[in-house]
């Protein structure tokens, strides 16, 4: 059995969350999300103990490996309701900036032209200066997937270390020829 599959979810207060089958949706004060899981997983609402608890019937190891997978994407999603979730890029180079104008984020990166990525609806990018951008929102697969793609723009390369990595990156700066 999965040892993080047999942990109950803790519901806070101020969270909601509603079991249809395989549907779960969570709603708090950062906004509202749904998902629906495998069948081969159970989810039960415990509503006295504000618990949600997942079981499985099987002991297949694809459906042990879904049994850990579902409490955690559970646990994200009630997490991200509440406290929300949070990536910080910044943008390394000399004329390397990004801009955000409507919902479309704007960086200059040493291409000949702009690079154009439009910021879905349900996330928060602001770019506090030009070399720093913040991605928030309350799903934490949309924050890194959307952090991703504004990365991999850019990323760091391994002589100067220019381009766009995570906020706290270590970026492993090779020596150069001229080093021999």
């Amino acid at each position: 059995m999965s040892r993080i599959g047999n942990k109950p979810v803790v519901i806070p207060s101020g969270v909601k969350v509603a079991v249809d089958g395989q549907n779960v949706s969570v709603e708090g004060p950062k906004g509202k999300l749904q998902q629906t899981f495998r069948p081969e997983v159970k989810i039960a609402l415990d509503d006295d103990s504000k618990h949600v608890v997942v079981s499985v019937d099987s002991s297949e190891r694809e459906v042990r490996a879904f049994h850990g997978l579902t409490r955690s994407l559970i646990q994200n999603m009630v997490v991200g309701v509440q406290e929300g979730y949070e990536k910080k890029l910044e943008v390394v180079g000399v004329g390397y900036l990004a801009s955000i104008s409507g919902d479309t984020l704007t960086l200059r990166v040493g291409f000949a032209n702009e690079v154009d990525k439009k910021i879905p609806a349900s996330l928060n990018v602001t770019c506090p200066d030009q070399n720093h951008i913040v991605v928030q929102g309350c799903d934490k697969q949309l924050v890194g997937q959307f952090a991703a793609e504004v990365r991999a723009v850019r990323k760091p390369e391994p002589y100067k270390g220019k381009g766009v990595r995570y906020d706290g990156e270590q970026v492993k700066i090779k020596p150069g020829k001229a080093a021999t």
